[in-house]
């Protein structure tokens, strides 16, 4: 299998100025060709040692892709370390990529400044993969088997992000122009509702009967729950993917509702699934989720189709004057209550006139009272099957607690409403 290296090089990554998110983006990237990325490494802006350990990459890969260095500042040291580690003899001007610069500083209402220019000049040992969405082109520089063992090959990409993601087609493209590829089958199941732990244990049985090239990965995120990738490398893809596909129909008894995709999606991305079409809608009433909930569901192309609006009831005050919430009921349940998030629900339901609601009360950092400890959550979801709620408690800081509450509060009213679907009431 053809390996790869990714390496970031900047301070600022090593320093934690900035967080590195072009490594994994281009990872998944290199793995959907069938190349094995075997390690990840940061650099500094030191022109010795992006030399060094460079070598040492494309010593022991096949393919090293890096990212960063190519700005127009003095700082910005990557191609003259390229240019020294592959011998160029000097720079030449890619004329397409000086056209670009131009049509883009000029689209920003910018100067075109000699700096700017300068990104044009590459080394003469290198071919150039033009970059559309910035100044400095895409490098990739071929290797003979005698320089490092084998033939090699680095492609140097800008660090910004999505410039270096809309490079990456082309990239790839001249990987396996060069390289040889494996077909290599995926398939991600999404669940939410069970621990890492809990879920390896409650798929055990189906998961110690798995075929031997046939390999799992759990994959925990606190906002999208448990992924679970199912991956074969090598063979006929279509082939693999029917044998994928039957081990898929065998796990999905040992998930049931706690599975809510069979590809790499969102909770919220799947409740505008559910909805958009069929002509209902949705609110939102949230205290201690700020508003994230809304975010989240907003963030989907289409929303409007079928959500309403939102009310971010932080204080009591709010919590009774708009959404209808008996003052009683806050005194003698508690703020942080049953009662309460059932009441928010059904209130924000009433006053946008949805379909369905979700809403939230909660103590999302120190907080707490004799009731209810900080970290605790109370979801209200209202619909035309009435109105149901859960408490959950988490014990991270304030943000990692708000992420949580939103992403369970989402999960209830996913499967809230895929219960009406099952029901015939959607």
């Amino acid at each position: 299998m053809t390996k790869a290296s990714i390496c970031t090089i900047g301070d600022e990554i090593l320093i934690g100025q900035i967080v590195d998110t072009n490594s994994s983006r281009i990872s998944r990237a290199l793995g959907d060709r069938g190349i094995q990325t075997v390690r990840m490494v940061s650099l500094p802006d030191d022109r010795q040692q992006i030399i060094s350990l460079l070598s040492k990459e494309l010593t022991d890969s096949d393919i090293v892709v890096c990212t960063g260095g190519l700005g127009p500042t003095k700082d910005d040291i990557t191609k003259d370390a390229l240019a020294e580690l592959s011998g160029s003899r000097g720079y030449v001007k890619s004329e397409e990529q000086e056209v670009i610069i131009r049509e883009f500083l000029h689209a920003r209402g910018l100067d075109v400044l000699p700096a700017n220019l300068q990104q044009a000049m590459v080394p003469d040992s290198c071919k150039v993969i033009l970059n559309r969405r910035g100044t400095a082109p895409v490098m990739a520089f071929h290797f003979p088997a005698e320089r490092f063992g084998h033939p090699a090959a680095l492609y140097s990409l800008p660090g910004v992000p999505f410039e270096a993601e809309a490079a990456l087609p082309d990239v790839l493209e001249d990987i396996c122009a060069h390289f040889p590829t494996t077909d290599i089958c995926h398939r991600t199941l999404m669940t939410y509702g069970l621990a890492e732990s809990a879920l390896s244990a409650l798929i055990a049985p189906w998961e110690d009967a798995l075929p031997s090239d046939m390999h799992l990965a759990y994959l925990p995120n606190p906002t999208t729950g448990v992924r679970l990738r199912l991956s074969i490398y090598g063979g006929k893809a279509a082939e693999q993917e029917k044998r994928i596909e039957e081990q898929i129909e065998l796990l999905k008894p040992y998930l049931g509702d706690n599975l809510y995709a069979l590809s790499d999606t969102t909770l919220e991305a799947v409740i505008g699934d559910l909805l958009r079409g069929s002509g209902k809608t949705l609110s939102t009433a949230e205290s201690c989720t700020g508003g994230m909930i809304a975010h989240l569901l907003t963030t989907i192309s289409g929303s409007s189709e079928y959500f309403l609006g939102s009310v971010v009831s932080y204080a009591p005050s709010v919590k009774c004057k708009v959404l209808g919430v008996n003052p009683a009921t806050i005194e003698s349940k508690g703020i942080v209550s049953s009662d309460v998030a059932a009441a928010m629900a059904e209130g924000v339901r009433r006053v946008t006139g949805s379909t369905y609601s979700v809403a939230t009360t909660g103590w999302a950092d120190t907080y707490g009272d004799e009731r209810e400890p900080a970290g605790t959550v109370w979801v209200g979801v209202s619909g035309p099957s009435g109105t149901v709620t859960k408490r959950f408690c988490y014990h991270n800081d304030r943000k990692r607690n708000i992420e949580r509450f939103a992403a369970s509060a989402l999960d209830l009213l996913r499967r809230y409403i895929e219960r009406d679907c099952r029901s015939g009431r959607q």
